[in-house]
């Protein structure tokens, strides 16, 4: 049912709270973390890989450049944007929008996933140097940043052309530089091509595991076969991205399809922080081998079992609930109502904490670190960098819960005290 036209005309179009420092972040921001891309790459080759070296280890300008980088990074991008177009798996519709539409979404990630490992593996078997990605990394990085901001200039330019309806209510504020950063327009199209929802989990998720495949590639050039380790990590952050390309629909339902506008801020960590940081692991084990017994080995793996069970089987519950609050698997689950109609779990593994999808994502993000030794702090920036943004996350869904939910959300807080950690935060 749409809304009548007086609900529309008293909407807000603008939202005048700034999140990530405001303007001063905004600058700061596209500077420093393009930087520290190139700077843990760099740093993850290097014999000592030590991220408090002073002087650093920096690129030499030829190093910063290969001409086979743009072609590689490009022809990847359009793979996936003919692979995004092809009538494959189901067309779902996202939430309803302020002018009471709801948008169609392509539902098939997966199906690029597997047709890309179907045309590296083609390319292995006919002895592509697949290898080199080791070489190329800071070249695609680079190439990746550029890319990075044309794209969020072109996003930026074209917001003026998109009704008022369709602007981000954070983005909108008037200050170019911060609207730059946070984005604009909520959900920029070309004709039935979603910009944002092609970047969120297409070429920077599924380029992250061809990464990893490549230093896993090299690491057999070096050595004859690939260590444990290398195994470990490379199946590890596998499973995770196949499992979000897997369950792709709930996306629909995030905080970066339904509240952030694409800008800046989405378009580079989409296709360049990604990429590029979440492979560290793997690229740090190619010049820094570790030998892992057996016992360790089966500890790693069941944490990473045991944090992707916890992932999985919250975030599944969530799904379930939203969709059908009436299914036998969560219709006896306590809740809490609200004024918005909608209700709270208070029960079940969201009543355990309140965010238990990002407990698990931790617990798999130690795992994925743990492979590489402890000898260098360079493998565990992952782990350090996401528990930052996670709680950092918390906070922004806190804030908003809260002025969407009113009392029903101090209540619910009140019977789940605890946002992550259990007994601890």
């Amino acid at each position: 049912m749409r809304p009548n036209s007086q609900a529309l005309k008293h909407k807000p179009s603008h939202d005048t709270e700034r999140e990530f420092g405001g303007t001063l972040g905004a600058i700061c921001i596209p500077i420093f973390l393009p930087l520290t891309v190139l700077f843990l790459i760099c740093v993850s080759r290097s014999p000592e890989a030590s991220v408090l070296q002073w002087p650093p280890s920096l690129p030499s300008t030829d190093q910063l450049w290969d001409p086979l980088a743009p072609v590689v990074l490009l022809s990847w991008i359009a793979l996936h944007a003919l692979l995004y177009l092809m009538p494959l798996g189901k067309v779902s519709e996202g939430l309803v929008l302020r002018d009471g539409t709801r948008l169609k979404y392509p539902i098939n990630g997966f199906h690029g996933l597997c047709i890309s490992g179907v045309l590296l593996m083609l390319l292995v078997g006919l002895g592509a140097p697949l290898g080199y990605l080791f070489e190329l990394l800071v070249p695609l990085a680079v190439c990746a940043i550029a890319v990075s901001f044309l794209f969020s200039v072109y996003l930026y330019i074209r917001s003026f052309w998109a009704p008022s309806c369709a602007l981000a209510l954070g983005g909108n504020t008037g200050n170019p530089l911060y609207d730059f950063f946070i984005g604009r327009e909520l959900n920029p199209r070309i004709g039935d091509f979603d910009l944002k929802y092609f970047c969120e989990l297409r070429p920077g998720l599924i380029g992250w595991v061809v990464i990893n495949l490549g230093m896993l590639m090299k690491e057999v050039e070096l050595r004859g076969s690939p260590s444990l380790a290398m195994i470990l990590v490379n199946s590890f952050q596998l499973l995770y991205v196949a499992d979000a390309l897997w369950n792709e629909e709930a996306v629909l339902t995030t905080m970066d399809i339904v509240h952030d506008g694409f800008g800046f801020m989405l378009v580079f960590g989409d296709l360049a922080w990604v990429p590029f940081t979440y492979s560290l692991q793997a690229a740090f084990l190619v010049v820094h081998p570790q030998t892992l017994t057996s016992l360790g080995a089966a500890l790693i793996i069941a944490l990473n079992g045991i944090g992707y069970y916890i992932f999985r089987k919250s975030n599944s519950q969530k799904n379930q609930f939203r969709r059908d609050p009436s299914h036998p698997s969560v219709a006896r689950l306590e809740t809490i109502a609200t004024a918005t109609g909608k209700r709270l779990l208070v029960s079940g593994w969201w009543g355990l904490v309140r965010h238990p999808n990002y407990l698990g994502d931790l617990l798999m993000a130690l795992a994925w670190s743990l492979p590489c030794g402890f000898s260098h702090l360079l493998p565990y920036f992952y782990v350090i960098y996401f528990t930052i943004l996670l709680i950092h996350r918390e906070d922004r869904d806190e804030r908003q819960c809260r002025a969407k939910y009113g009392l029903a959300w101090d209540t619910y807080c009140r019977r789940v005290p605890y946002r992550i950690f259990p007994y601890i935060y």
